[in-house]
Formats: C-alpha cells, structure tokens, sequence
C-alpha cells in the first residue's frame, strides 16, 4: 500500500504535469512560432500557477490530508522531486543534453519565472486553508 503522503505527492505531481503535458504542444506550435519562446512561456506561467493552486487545494481537501505543515510540505517536496525527474529525463534522454547545458540553455527571464513556480509548486501544499 503506498502511504498518504506518498499518494499525495504523487496525485498533486500528476495533475500538475498533465497539465503541463497538455499546454506543451499549444505553446510550442502555437504561441512561439507567434509571440517568441521567452513571451510563450510567460503566457503559459500564470495558467500553470492556476493549475497548481487548484491541484493542491483539490488533493489536500480530496484525500483529506491534516494541517500539519511537514506533511503537507512532504507532499510538495514529492511532488517536486518527481517533476524534477521528469524534466530531466526530457531533457536528458529525449534532447540529449546535459544538465549544464539544459540549465545554460533557458532564458534568464522565464527560466526565473519557472524557477519560482516550481518553487511555490513545493510550497503549495503547506499554503492550502482548511474548509
């Protein structure tokens, strides 16, 4: 049986994700090719910070997960660790790149952007109010 932190994280991690997975192709084939990468992906940020308040406030009230900050914080953590392993194996195994160059290859502007969501996407959790 896996533990409620655990299902937790991985729920919150998969609701996220498939979001993402689903917005990939509209910003890619869409948006860049009309407004530019960096201007794409700053579109993209503030629907996937949506996403991610309604995926934390739907798992946490979902599977009833207690104010305990740590554990809710766990969730955060775990959800993070799994989207970080995903990216990099996009990154790594489908692009061929290496973490460096993956790291050097992001804009400053919205790579920082990201930087702050999957930060707040680890926090998320925690920040969820009872009903």
């Amino acid at each position: 049986m896996i533990k409620p932190t655990l299902k937790a994280g991985l729920l919150y991690f998969m609701l996220v994700f498939g979001a993402g997975f689903l917005l990939g192709p509209i910003r890619i084939f869409w948006l860049v090719p009309r407004v530019g990468e960096r201007a794409a992906e700053l579109i993209e940020a503030p629907i996937m910070l949506v996403v991610t308040v309604v995926a934390a406030r739907w798992v946490v009230r979902r599977l009833i997960v207690p104010p305990a900050p740590l554990k809710r914080l766990a969730i955060g953590v775990t959800a993070l660790s799994l989207m970080l392993i995903a990216e990099f194996t996009v990154a790594l195994g489908l692009r061929g790149l290496t973490i460096g160059e993956y790291l050097a290859g992001r804009d400053p502007v919205s790579g920082t952007v990201y930087l702050a969501l999957l930060g707040l996407f680890a926090l998320m959790p925690a920040c969820i109010p009872e009903k």
